[in-house]
């Protein structure tokens, strides 16, 4: 089976905006006053934060760094966006702020990654980071669990290890490069219910799912999402008016670089 190539979808991303939005919101509000300096958007999508990022660093230079071109096509409000693979990013010139919202998780090798993100940095810069911490939830479980289990030729669980550590790992990692301050919540979201599967479904169709479903042909997807739409009916059962109670943990980090001895 060849892997297909998909890009992100914005439509498909959009119809959760507000439930993805505030937790970036969450984490903006406990960004201090960094120095001068560039404001990055790390991951922008589709840029969902540009706005927030404008009203709470006013006439800063905001720049938005994402790997889609789909998603960048609809980027508006930075004053530059920057289409590259955002593990191998690297500022023209010491930025104030790197901000990412939900991208991080997605790369691996944290312990080089986050300290040379604070590197980066101005001298009292902020790195302001938040990652779904959501892996062993059954939303994710499940893709994981269905997929060994239903083509076991092509995924293999058993040496997985979760893309976001728990939070003591990175406040060790971070300690010396920083005052750090790591919070985690667990939002409890309601989503309504879908035309077609599972709200939940809906919900991971454009991330956690992305990558599963990249590995499959048209009928086996198709046999997957009835399998995944099946169990989630019974990890999340609907409440009477149809709607479905879905925990989500998501992990916040917010470092200030220190500055010259």
């Amino acid at each position: 089976m060849t892997e297909r190539h998909t890009d992100w979808d914005p439509g498909t991303y959009r119809r959760f905006r507000g439930l993805r939005l505030r937790p970036a919101l969450d984490l903006l509000l406990q960004i201090g006053d960094p120095p001068e300096g560039t404001v990055v958007d790390l991951g922008c999508g589709e840029g969902a934060v540009a706005g927030p990022l404008r009203a709470r660093f006013p006439g800063r230079n905001i720049l938005g760094v994402d790997s889609s071109p789909a998603m960048l096509a609809h980027a508006h409000g930075y004053d530059a966006t920057r289409l590259c693979d955002i593990a191998h990013w690297q500022p023209d010139a010491a930025p104030a702020v790197i901000f990412s919202n939900a991208a991080l998780h997605w790369l691996p090798h944290h312990e080089a990654l986050f300290p040379r993100l604070v590197a980066d940095l101005t001298d009292g810069g902020v790195l302001a980071v938040q990652m779904p911490r959501q892996f062993h939830a059954p939303s994710h479980r499940l893709l994981r669990d269905l997929a060994q289990e239903m083509f076991p030729d092509r995924f293999l669980f058993d040496d997985w290890i979760a893309p976001v550590a728990p939070p003591g790992a990175y406040g060790r990692l971070l300690a010396p490069l920083g005052e750090v301050d790591l919070w985690e919540t667990e939002y409890l979201q309601t989503l309504a219910p879908v035309a077609e599967g599972h709200p939940v479904r809906a919900f991971t169709q454009s991330t956690a799912l992305r990558p599963f479903a990249a590995r499959m042909g048209d009928g086996e997807l198709h046999e997957f999402l009835e399998a995944y739409d099946e169990a989630l009916t019974i990890a999340y059962p609907a409440e009477a008016d149809g709607t479905v109670l879905f925990p989500f943990r998501r992990l916040f980090l917010v470092l200030t670089k220190e500055g010259p001895a």
